[in-house]
């Protein structure tokens, strides 16, 4: 197992599960299940996040709508091919369930990854500055994620300048926003899903040494090994 590339994506989430877990697909006669899972905010706010689980996990834990649960494991991406358009799926796999613990941070995810999209830059009609950043993330078996993040004020501004090929780290939580798009002669209201940034870092790697700029505008070298 390579555990560098599980450090490269680390999710920690808590809350009430909201759907009963259904069929997804089955790896190597290894069943999985997914499920929505209700998890709050600092404010009365709170995200719905697809939740993607092992049956073997499922079998050591009592997971139905109303239950409480904490766990980790990673941000995933993948295709998904519907009405002929491929379409990117997000969910959170879980490789690890334990108690619910009201007290701690309930959405937690850090991430290391490659800027593969370049960053678009916008403002709201409230002058709110905001960056949108698409991340590959690698993962085991020559497998990537793509995962969409999101920054505001003084973050969308260091985030704008990136490149695409930049290596950066960042943490924050995932976050579930609804919004509406028109199909056909109607409208219908979607669910998109991003990580909204709070720490970035941009990793430069030059003769085995990474320096790090930060979103602050502080540098350090780190050695590499």
């Amino acid at each position: 197992m390579n555990y560098n590339l599980i450090n490269n994506n680390k999710v920690y989430i808590s809350g009430e599960v909201v759907s009963e877990p259904k069929f997804s697909h089955e790896v190597y006669n290894e069943g999985f299940y997914e499920f929505d899972l209700k998890v709050g905010r600092l404010s009365v706010a709170y995200d719905i996040i697809p939740v993607t689980i092992s049956e073997r996990l499922m079998s050591m834990s009592d997971i139905k709508v109303g239950s409480k649960l904490s766990g980790s494991g990673q941000f995933r991406s993948y295709n998904k091919l519907e009405d002929g358009k491929s379409k990117l799926l997000l969910t959170v796999f879980l490789r690890e369930v334990m108690p619910y613990n009201e007290s701690d941070n309930p959405n937690m995810i850090e991430i290391v990854g490659y800027v593969c999209k370049e960053p678009v830059y916008r403002t709201t009609p409230f002058n709110r500055e905001i960056t949108d950043v698409l991340l590959a993330v690698n993962r085991s078996y020559n497998k990537s994620d793509y995962l969409p993040c999101i920054a505001w004020g003084r973050n969308a501004r260091f985030v704008r300048d990136f490149a695409v090929g930049d290596k950066v780290s960042v943490s924050g939580r995932i976050q579930s926003r609804e919004y509406q798009k028109k199909v056909g002669d109607e409208v219908v209201t979607r669910i998109a899903y991003e990580v909204s940034l709070n720490k970035i870092e941009l990793i430069k790697e030059d003769l085995g040494v990474d320096t790090i700029m930060t979103s602050a505008g502080e540098m350090e070298n780190y050695y590499v090994r």
